[in-house]
């Protein structure tokens, strides 16, 4: 398909990004299952060997060491480097304002990842998770703030309701303000819910796309059986990345379903599972740039060459089949015959081409 120095453009923004960035959240063992510091830069110099320009990570990921490591490596390569980092994670469980979306823990956490990372400005900062509590205007307008000085270039959101980014991003459309460029989503064969609303909406308002979980937090790789579903001990960052899969709902009776479909698929056409579950989000147009998380360089070097992998049409149908949704209203009931034709009549017109940007 491609190779990871053939980049895409991120939205309607200029920065061209690697079609697979690196998920650093796999970068530190504070959590128990993370690469320790010397096997966290062999997989970052792996990614950088292949061409790959585009690290993500999260102030809160593994307790801060992933944006720590990630500064240390860095060193003189920084400004060809694509660096992408989160706030509204906490930073101190007893502070009520060091964690959500309000601009205090926007401008706080800001600074820690800057210290974190070595560095004097952040490429691409994501809203983490929705809070509940904060204003669309505060976060948007404390955002835009924070691209004038220069400690961010490029916005975006994660983990959102569609309608309040939407509605962020037409704010600041009308007032000029730096607009949000990159949506991150779990979006995988397991988790396609997102495609009601966030991913049509990304792609209609011009953010690019960065899936989350592509491979289903590891089911869709085939490596857990119904043996597997027993239910974790608790729901916290700790754990394995089996607890993780049964927390997240993607090690399910369903997931391991389409977990089949994909390794049937896969020894079809003599690929990894993993290959083949990657390849199927790639080619959603709105996509840009899945994540990739590994915990040793043997695994990075499997998942890059899905970018091998086109898949056939015989191929997509199927997985399609298996993983299908039910999109819920009103978008099953705009696709009824009789609303079509209440609306369309007789007459059938052309949709618009996809457009990527």
């Amino acid at each position: 398909m491609t190779s990871l120095d053939e980049y895409r453009l991120l939205g309607r923004s200029g920065l061209r990004v690697s079609p697979l960035s690196l998920g650093a959240m796999t970068f530190g063992d504070a959590w128990g299952w993370g690469a320790d510091k010397d096997t966290a830069r062999e997989i970052f110099e792996s990614y950088l060997d292949a061409g790959g320009n585009m690290v993500d990570t999260a102030n809160i990921y593994t307790d801060g060491q992933s944006e720590q490591f990630l500064g240390e490596f860095l060193g003189a390569r920084r400004e060809s480097m694509v660096i992408a980092t989160k706030y509204s994670g906490t930073r101190n469980p007893t502070d009520p304002n060091a964690g959500g979306t309000n601009r205090k823990s926007l401008v706080a956490s800001v600074e820690a990842s800057l210290r974190n990372l070595r560095t004097d400005y952040i490429d691409l900062l994501y809203v983490h998770a929705w809070d509940g509590l904060t204003s669309g205007e505060e976060i948007i307008a404390a955002l835009g703030d924070l691209v004038r000085t220069g400690k961010v270039l490029y916005l975006g959101i994660s983990d959102a309701p569609a309608w309040q980014v939407a509605r962020m991003q037409t704010i600041a459309e009308f007032r000029g303000w730096a607009p949000l460029v990159a949506l991150q989503v779990e979006y995988s064969l397991i988790e396609r819910t997102t495609e009601r609303d966030l991913i049509p909406m990304a792609a209609e308002l011009g953010l690019g796309v960065v899936p989350w979980a592509p491979l289903g937090g590891g089911v869709l790789t085939g490596k857990y059986s119904a043996a597997d579903l027993d239910a974790p001990d608790a729901d916290r960052p700790g754990g394995s990345r089996r607890d993780h899969a049964l927390v997240n709902r993607t090690l399910t009776e369903r997931g391991l379903s389409i977990a089949d479909v994909v390794v049937g698929v896969a020894q079809e056409l003599g690929v990894r599972p993993s290959h083949v579950a990657l390849a199927w989000t790639l080619q959603n147009p709105a996509v840009v740039s899945p994540l990739v998380g590994a915990r040793t360089p043997e695994q990075l070097h499997e998942d890059l060459a899905a970018l091998d992998l086109e898949l056939g049409p015989e191929h997509v149908e199927r997985l399609d089949a298996v993983s299908a949704i039910d999109l819920g209203f009103p978008h099953e009931f705009l696709t009824r015959p009789m609303v079509r034709g209440v609306v369309h009549g007789q007459t059938i017109t052309r949709p618009r081409p996809v457009v990527r940007w």
